[in-house]
């Protein structure tokens, strides 16, 4: 095994110029959610190209690799890498800056990708060494509810055949390059969008008994929420409930009919996850029956929770240390961001870790989803032979 795991740091190497050109490509023309035709176009002709056999337009955009050993072996592992980027104007200036204006890959996608591609590259190259079926899984529109891979899951992805097992990697600027990270169970929040509709009487401002203000009933309202926000505080589950909206389009002496308000709630349980939706919902019927008015609280079902299969990522954490050195593994904390990724976990065993891609010496520091995020792109020679390692060990375990 120790030669094999130097050819595949070997052909991590000899490919890295090649992945490098991948992922600039896709982040010079990056697509958004539901959009990303010329993405899955470009790296369909990718594997085409490398005599790779593979599916295209699965749940809009999406594309899946069935790629076997020579060996025998019945095991399949699948390993899933996104496609979309966000709605954010690019302020990197780099010579494979974005070319669609308001479009940025700023959450890493593109280097998912093209790891995903670097690590098929690497496994083809080895199919005499290893038995078994790699199911890789380009997923479109992991950015947007309901979530690339809750469509993709819906269309068949997971069966014919179905995958013993899950793997995906993102990118973690926190992390320096060369670096993966791990957490074991729970990982990453559900993430559901609240969107609420308070709706009173609206008026002339100097006729106060003529209106039923819905901005002081909205105002009441979120005081309540606050008040259940620090209830939960005294909970074990990590929870958070947020507003970043509240829309009223009045004027200084007009009231409005109605005012809108948008926020996101999180969490690490599923169960905790209904009673805080069936909280929310009874604190605005209270209050709307208390102030004569109508409030609708409508919630967007997100994300579940993250969980990493203990087993699966224990087998990925020690495939990795043997790979990188126990140095460059590092164990992560829980987050209450999400990733779609969650679907897949709660229908087969599955691991989630983190590519580090921080480089403090060149100024690449910037968090995800912002304008200015960009990696150590020797952060992808680590992602490709980390990737195809950890795979072949999977494949052959017992």
């Amino acid at each position: 095994m120790d030669s094999l795991k130097t050819e595949i740091k070997s052909l991590a190497s000899k490919i890295q110029e090649e992945v490098v050109s991948i992922r600039r490509n896709i982040h010079l023309h990056p697509e958004l959610s539901n959009e990303e035709v010329k993405t899955a176009e470009f790296i369909s002709q990718k594997l085409t190209e490398w005599e790779i056999p593979h599916s295209t337009k699965i749940a809009g955009n999406g594309i899946c690799v069935l790629l076997k050993g020579e060996l025998s072996g019945e095991k399949v592992i699948a390993i899933r890498g996104e496609l979309d980027a966000l709605p954010i104007y690019e302020k990197n200036e780099v010579s494979y800056k974005s070319c669609n204006q308001g479009v940025m890959h700023a959450c890493g996608h593109d280097v998912h990708s093209a790891a995903l591609l670097g690590t098929l590259r690497i496994l083809q190259q080895l199919k005499s060494h290893w038995g078994g079926t790699i199911k890789a899984i380009f997923q479109p529109a992991e950015e947007k509810l309901p979530g690339g891979g809750s469509v993709m899951i819906a269309n068949g992805i997971l069966k014919n055949p179905k995958p013993d097992s899950i793997l995906a990697l993102h990118v973690f600027p926190t992390l320096e390059y060369g670096k993966v990270g791990f957490r074991e169970g729970q990982y990453m929040a559900s993430c559901d969008e609240l969107f609420i509709t308070v709706t009173g009487k609206g008026g002339h401002a100097a006729m106060p008994g003529e209106y039923n203000n819905p901005l002081f009933i909205s105002a009441r309202l979120l005081n309540a929420y606050e008040n259940l926000i620090e209830e939960i505080k005294t909970q074990t589950i990590p929870t958070v409930i947020a507003f970043g909206k509240i829309t009223g389009a009045g004027a200084t002496n007009v009231i409005p009919d109605e005012v809108k308000i948008e926020g996101t709630f999180r969490t690490m349980d599923e169960v905790w996850r209904k009673t805080i939706h069936e909280k929310l919902k009874s604190i605005a019927k209270k209050i709307a029956v208390e102030t004569s008015s109508t409030i609708e609280v409508k919630i967007a079902i997100g994300y579940p929770c993250l969980y990493n299969n203990p087993s699966i990522t224990t087998q990925s954490k020690k495939a990795a240390q043997n790979f990188l050195g126990k140095e460059n593994v590092v164990d992560i904390p829980l987050r209450m961001t999400s990733d779609d990724f969650a679907f897949y976990s709660h229908e087969i065993p599955g691991c989630y870790f983190r590519l580090g891609t921080r480089n403090e010496e060149r100024g690449i520091i910037s968090p995800v989803h912002t304008a200015t995020f960009d990696i150590e792109e020797k952060a992808l020679e680590t992602a490709t032979g980390t990737m195809a390692w950890i795979a072949l060990q999977l494949l052959n375990s017992q």
